[in-house]
């Protein structure tokens, strides 16, 4: 999906509450004693009225002149680097608690860390982190308690590199050949390479110009990727690579040619399928490749159909398959490998419920284990596929995240998960599927003072304009939160592509909570909390819903006592900072500042551009502007194009130079034209990575930093001390 950012900076692992109070009374600052630095002078961008008609409608970009797709042009880069210095001279006067702050966090994080392995292929693999290093290594053993071998050092890959990310790994069924894929420029596009896992040395195969997925054929000799549009970014050809062979004489298996697809691969867990994975935001579907085969072409699982979607998994010679065929909130159906493509024979599993949303499945040998939510709360069952006996596996707290977790097994005895809530750290848990007994494997450490019991979770219905009931999930700590409005508070929200920002364990969030801010996540439309009708009520035509909801949110909860309605902080990024550029016009006055990570806000423009990466599969989101009624529904919402003569709050507005989902340009564009239009003193700070993308920095410290900027921003403005 285009927009996503979800990123350990948002959602980090929230671990490390003290038993100390809380670190300051909830007091507000009035804005005449910020010790910012106000006095400087912000860029002013020059304005090159560029004109732009569709549908009789004409609309004038005076920065349009910002979008250079080579990220080259001098006079671009200088008014980067101009924005830059002045958020830096702003923030200036706090550098020492940004530097305060960024301690803070790196000291939740675990210096020597380890994933718990898992077995495939005979191998048990897991990732561990070392001391100050930014960058995990990935190991593997032939046993669990055997002598564990280095398959990368992403450390060492990494040095001489401002960014490094390694997409995927994937290891040849002989257990010889290690492939993966890396990022140096964090535009996601992937070079794929070939290690030698009992030389250490690299094959001279290199992949260029790929997706970053990879799987082996079980030859041991080819192996499968996704090759990119370097223009559209978009994955859409499948190539077959045999090893010891140019590039260019790959195999086309198969090839995209609907621009509103997203294109992925995985393979079935006993490795004798690869999928194929279609998907846009109305129809998703699957294409089969023989693994055992070397020349086995793409043979689809069944043609896609307009409004259904399908996800499969293999269980010896039959499918289960998770659809919403008939079914608006999903079914589990069956059918046998050489009938798939006829709908009518497949057999119901697990029946239809408008009540329940059933979003995932994990499927072993004699049971079936299934994920879902009923009126936004989440739960799992295990089914006996022999008995159809189906069990509901117990959960600890009133609201939570589950989901699967690296089961890797067709004749596991249990099923893996990974638990967390507000104010539980993550776990690692094996659930027995006979008995339910469960054994926890880890949980995140955060500190040694850590007690769970200092904080308190919530979840609340929250009456919207149109009479929806909007779900919100709220954390705060016990001895400073007071329900008598004078709490700050920091809202966030993401409100796209169905997708649900479930209530998990947040370990930057306790530098918020630990000093008396409620921290809420407005569960909006847009996301499928409620079901699939959720995401439907938030999506095309009915987008302002997911904006009003926002609002309507803050509004209860200052009305409500949780918040100080003078001290009111919303957060988003990607999509989700579209949300925030909308309500930044609908409802400046409900904010005191707005965070906007990478934001989405020049819709229609972004939209109308088939060239600017990954738009077209954007469609069944947005809308194509191209049909009159959706260009002109886009334009009524469209951050850039909305923005009027008002007052606005502080705004703090990041991005990245080489960002492949939201290109640089549109908050670079925004930030400009909000200068020239908002009537206020307040701040309007544009902090631009240069040598990042979308996430942000590669390594799991660096990254903080930013996080740091964030909370020091805010802190200022609220008048809270470290």
């Amino acid at each position: 999906m285009k927009r996503t950012w979800i990123t350990l900076a948002v959602i980090g692992v929230l671990s490390a509450c003290s038993e100390q109070p809380s670190k300051t009374e909830s007091t507000a600052a009035p804005q005449e004693t910020l010790s910012l630095n106000t006095q400087a002078t912000p860029p002013v961008a020059k304005k090159v009225p560029h004109e732009l008609t569709a549908h009789g409608d004409t609309r004038v970009d005076n920065y349009y002149w910002m979008r250079d797709d080579e990220r080259t042009d001098p006079e671009i880069i200088a008014h980067l680097e101009k924005e830059n210095a002045y958020t830096d001279n702003v923030l200036a006067p706090l550098k020492q608690d940004r530097e305060t702050l960024f301690e803070e966090l790196v000291a939740r994080v675990p210096k020597n860390d380890a994933t718990v392995p898992y077995l495939k292929n005979g191998y048990w693999y897991h990732t561990e982190y070392e001391g100050e290093k930014e960058y995990p290594v990935y190991l593997r053993k032939p046993e669990k308690d055997g002598e564990e071998s280095v398959l990368l050092d992403v450390n060492e890959l990494a040095e001489g590199h401002d960014y490094y990310s390694v997409g995927q790994l994937s290891v040849s069924t002989n257990n010889n050949l290690l492939a993966y894929s890396e990022d140096t420029v964090s535009r996601r596009v992937y070079t794929i390479l070939v290690k030698n896992l009992e030389t250490g040395a690299l094959l001279e195969d290199r992949l260029e110009d790929t997706s970053g997925e990879v799987q082996w054929a079980n030859d041991n000799t080819h192996l499968y990727y996704i090759k990119k549009d370097l223009q559209t970014l978009l994955g859409y050809q499948v190539y077959r690579h045999k090893l010891g062979t140019d590039q260019s004489e790959d195999v086309l298996i198969f090839e995209e040619t609907d621009p509103t697809f997203y294109t992925g691969m995985s393979k079935s867990k006993d490795g004798d399928v690869i999928y194929i994975h279609h998907s846009n935001t109305e129809k998703k579907g699957v294409t089969l490749i023989d693994a055992n085969d070397a020349n086995a072409t793409a043979e689809p699982f069944l043609p896609i159909r307009e409004g259904l979607e399908y996800h499969v998994a293999k269980l010896d010679d039959t499918y289960y398959i998770l659809t919403n065929h008939q079914a608006k909130n999903f079914r589990i159906m069956k059918v046998a490998a050489d009938s798939t493509a006829d709908i009518n024979a497949w057999e119901e599993v697990v029946a239809h419920d408008p009540a329940i949303f059933l979003n995932g499945m994990e499927v072993m040998q004699g049971y079936l284990v299934t994920s879902q939510k009923k009126n936004g709360i989440p739960s799992m069952m295990v089914r006996n596929l022999e008995t159809g006996n189906a069990k509901t596996i117990p959960m600890a707290d009133p609201i939570f995240n589950v989901g699967f977790y690296n089961n890797t097994q067709i004749n596991a005895d249990s099923v893996r998960i990974r638990y967390a809530s507000l104010t539980t750290p993550p776990s690692v848990i094996d659930v027995n599927l006979a008995t339910l007994e469960k054994d926890t494997l880890k949980q995140e450490q955060v500190s040694d003072d850590f007690n769970a019991d200092n904080y308190a979770s919530e979840r609340l219905m929250v009456p919207a304009g149109d009479g929806k009931e909007v779900p919100v999930s709220l954390v705060y700590r016990k001895d400073s939160f007071k329900k008598d409005g004078t709490n700050p508070l920091y809202q966030y929200a993401y409100g796209s592509y169905g997708h649900t920002i479930d209530p998990s364990f947040a370990r930057n969030w306790l530098t918020l909570v630990d000093r008396g801010f409620v921290v809420a996540i407005a569960h909006i439309r847009g996301s499928q909390m409620l079901g699939r009708e959720w995401y439907e009520d938030g999506k095309m035509g009915n987008k302002i819903n997911s904006f009003t909801d926002f609002i309507d949110v803050t509004t209860y909860l200052t009305q409500n006592g949780y918040a100080d309605a003078s001290r009111v902080y919303a957060m988003g990024g990607s999509a989700g900072g579209l949300l925030m550029g909308a309500v930044a016009n609908m409802s400046p006055d409900s904010y005191d500042a707005i965070i906007a990570h990478v934001p989405f806000v020049d819709v229609v423009t972004t939209m109308s551009d088939a060239s600017i990466p990954l738009t077209t599969g954007e469609y069944t989101e947005w809308g194509n502007p191209a049909n009159a009624d959706e260009y002109q529904y886009m334009l009524s919402y469209s951050p850039y194009d909305q923005m009027k003569a008002q007052d606005y709050p502080h705004m703090l507005v990041t991005t990245g130079l080489h960002d492949s989902q939201v290109q640089y340009f549109e908050p670079m564009k925004w930030v400009a034209k909000l200068r020239e239009m908002k009537t206020d003193d307040n701040l309007l700070l544009f902090d631009v990575n240069m040598e990042s993308g979308h996430g942000g920095a590669s390594g799991r410290f660096e990254r903080l930093k930013r996080s740091a900027l964030e909370y020091a921003f805010i802190f200022e403005l609220a008048g809270v001390d470290l």
